[in-house]
């Protein structure tokens, strides 16, 4: 494998990391009321509830600071030391890309960032989670 492919490949991993990452956050959150309703005992563990509450708190910082998250910077630096592709290849990376990332005012995120994660801080009244010991 040259370093190019494997470069590439890291670069795939790592979207495709970052996609799971998202997608547990806006899973996470969904389930977590659906369970309410459905009366799933799983959506009540603390230690779910405490690392999804902790991934939300991280993107919502990073929107408030203005900086970029760490996942898509050392995406781009791989994508880079691949041969300087950077959003077109492969057929994981265009279509992980095409959900991830999208276009808007830096504003509309921060807005978004921030009121997803009052919507998790909330799931925490509406459906507090318990500890079992």
């Amino acid at each position: 494998m040259s370093a190019e492919s494997f470069y590439r490949l890291a670069a795939d991993v790592l979207l495709v990391s970052h996609a799971l990452f998202a997608a547990f956050l806006v899973l996470g959150v969904v389930a977590i009321y659906l369970g309410r309703w459905l009366s799933w005992a799983w959506v009540l563990n603390f230690w779910f509830r405490l690392s999804h509450l902790a991934a939300i708190a991280i993107v919502v910082f990073q929107s408030w600071v203005g900086t970029i998250c760490p996942l898509t910077v050392w995406e781009m630096r791989l994508r880079e030391l691949s041969g300087g592709e950077r959003y077109e290849g492969t057929f994981i990376q265009h279509w992980v890309q095409t959900i991830l990332y999208y276009e808007a005012p830096e504003w509309v995120f921060f807005v978004v960032y921030t009121l997803f994660g009052g919507l998790i801080v909330a799931s925490w009244f509406i459906v507090p989670p318990r500890r079992h010991e």
